[in-house]
């Protein structure tokens, strides 16, 4: 009997399930079955099994003055020790890199991520085990929309810019890496009301483009045999 392929989705709020609200915050989760990581769950099936790791405001690889908790580089290395064996890992992140206070190029935005590419095609082994590192799916996340809250604005001031170049630059750090990108861009919009989050249904359609990709990217590999 095969194992199951294990995916794990390391990610901001989109992939927490953040929905979006008039007023900004705070707010709920999606269900399961709402989120991205739910519909591609759905779509994929029963052989394959998603390890969701979403937190909202996290970063690439830059601390948060407000919050110790929101650097991804910093907790990523633990994250794929525990959950290994990994056949994958997909990281949708980027957007909370271009607020105002951090000023972040494009670039530099697209550097973090290649810090977290970096570390999943190194951790190889985990802790006193043998396993492989897995593959990994980078996911540009799309461009922000008009923002309607004030507070959410000044955050974000500037970041429509610097997100509509993320996609071009992730490519070119995927293919520098020799790992796999999609860009949620092509598929998917930030239509909530806030202008950064996704409603209901563009978490379903996200999350059917990525069962895709992920389809095709673990199709040539054998299933891992069951001790």
């Amino acid at each position: 009997m095969a194992e199951k392929r294990s995916i794990l989705c390391f990610g901001d709020s989109l992939t927490w399930g953040w929905i979006p609200v008039s007023e900004s915050a705070p707010t709920y989760r999606y269900p399961f079955e709402q989120r991205w990581t739910g519909a591609m769950s759905a779509k994929l099936g029963d052989e394959y099994q998603i390890i969701e790791e979403g937190l909202s405001a996290r970063t690439t690889s830059i601390d948060d003055p407000n919050d110790v908790r929101l650097n991804g580089s910093a907790y990523l290395p633990s994250a794929l020790a525990s959950h290994l064996p990994l056949d994958l890992v997909i990281l949708l992140l980027g957007t909370n890199d271009t607020k105002s206070y951090f000023h972040r190029t494009p670039y530099e935005i697209a550097n973090g991520m290649s810090k977290l590419v970096g570390q999943v095609v190194t951790c190889a082994g985990g802790i006193g085990t043998p396993y492989p590192a897995p593959k990994v799916l980078v996911v540009a996340p799309p461009p922000l929309a008009p923002m309607p809250d004030l507070w959410f604005e000044g955050m974000f001031a500037g970041g429509y810019e610097k997100s509509k170049e993320l996609a071009k630059l992730y490519a070119a750090l995927a293919a520098f890496s020799k790992v796999d990108f999609l860009d949620a861009g092509q598929f998917v919009s930030t239509d909530g009301v806030d202008g950064i989050h996704f409603s209901a249904e563009t978490n379903i359609r996200l999350g059917n483009a990525i069962a895709e990709k992920v389809e095709a990217i673990l199709s040539a590999e054998p299933a891992k045999d069951a001790a």
